[in-house]
């Protein structure tokens, strides 16, 4: 076996659910996929899909009102351990070092009232024994690797110093500190414009590279999956719906709310001036009805559909799978064929 068929985290089943007054919300059901050493797995979906709270998860992040089962597994340098159910410090040990987490809004993710440089150098002393002023140049050289100007010296500076994507690039630096062997991305270009988005992919890819980490990386964006996955899950009523490469999603999908996320996507490659999103809303995770959560939306959809929840299975010979009664109508179809166009707004 090659390194890049050993699976460093495999999670299996994993389902979640919250009480509220409403009732039972299952944001994540029976969610499985192994991820493989060096590899980037890309998790797509619109907002409420169960992206951050599978990722969550995986960290035991939690409240503890959340009902958690299944399994992830964390093959690390020090062995294979189950990660569901752990102690507070099994868990510590692995965060940070084994399992590292980038999220959305670095301001929440930096406090204000110390340097950047200390924080940095905080997470390395927490799994590395090194002295102050060791850890303090290390910091430096990763402000260095994520392209943040005269390290040196903005290594004294405060976050409200730094810009919203030089923060983030902060929190990169943060995550790759200590080797991790998983690095979670949740959503981590939100809120940026284009031109520091390529700022912070480009500082992920040396995140990637530095440390030989594999990648969680959970988006809405699907621009961000096509340069940066290797395989994708697109996610819907906290279920995966679809899996394969980045190739099988992108041109060959198997599942119309994956074809219409394609057609919801402005491409500059195409200069189209007209998208075809999908229609209507995500339906809600609090005691949804039997049957296929993506029918009211799907202009495919039958009386099986609003019956039974197609189940996810193997679609052509490879391994991509679909959750859809009618996956083999789908090969060879574009957004256009199943979704009406819309004028994309123009600047004025």
């Amino acid at each position: 076996m090659t390194a890049a068929d050993e699976v460093v985290l495999e999670v299996a089943d994993l389902r979640v659910e919250f009480r509220t007054d409403e009732g039972r919300v299952r944001a994540v059901r029976g969610v499985s996929f192994p991820l493989h050493r060096g590899e980037v797995l890309g998790i797509v979906g619109e907002s409420g899909s169960g992206k951050s709270v599978t990722s969550l998860a995986v960290m035991g992040l939690l409240p503890s009102s959340a009902r958690v089962s299944g399994s992830v597994r964390f093959g690390g340098r020090s062995g294979d351990a189950e990660l569901l159910g752990a102690s507070d410090s099994e868990l510590s040990a692995v965060r940070g070092r084994g399992i590292s987490m980038i999220f959305q809004d670095p301001m929440t993710s930096l406090n204000p009232v110390y340097t950047v440089g200390y924080q940095i150098a905080e997470a390395i002393r927490a799994h590395q024994d090194l002295t102050r002023d060791a850890a303090r140049k290390r910091a430096v050289e990763l402000l260095d690797a994520v392209s943040i100007p005269h390290p040196s010296e903005r290594v004294a500076d405060y976050p409200h110093e730094f810009s919203g994507g030089m923060r983030q690039r902060v929190v990169i630096a943060i995550a790759m500190a200590n080797h991790p062997e998983v690095i979670i991305a949740d959503e981590p270009t939100t809120a940026l414009d284009v031109t520091v988005q390529a700022q912070i992919l480009e500082a992920l890819r040396t995140a990637r590279v530095q440390t030989g980490a594999a990648m969680l990386l959970i988006t809405h964006d699907l621009g961000v999956i096509a340069g940066q996955a290797d395989r994708v899950l697109v996610m819907y009523a906290g279920r995966v719906v679809e899996a394969g490469t980045v190739e099988e999603i992108f041109y060959t999908p198997r599942m119309p709310y994956t074809l219409g996320l394609l057609g919801s996507q402005p491409r500059l490659d195409a200069r189209t001036l007209r998208l075809h999103p999908i229609s209507g809303a995500p339906p809600s995770v609090t005691d949804m009805p039997p049957g296929c959560p993506f029918a009211p939306r799907c202009p495919l959809a039958a009386p099986v559909c609003q019956a039974q929840e197609p189940p996810l299975a193997v679609v052509g010979t490879s391994g991509h799978l679909s959750a859809c009664h009618f996956s083999d109508r789908l090969d060879g179809l574009k957004p256009a064929d199943l979704f009406r166009p819309v004028s994309r707004d123009t600047a004025p």
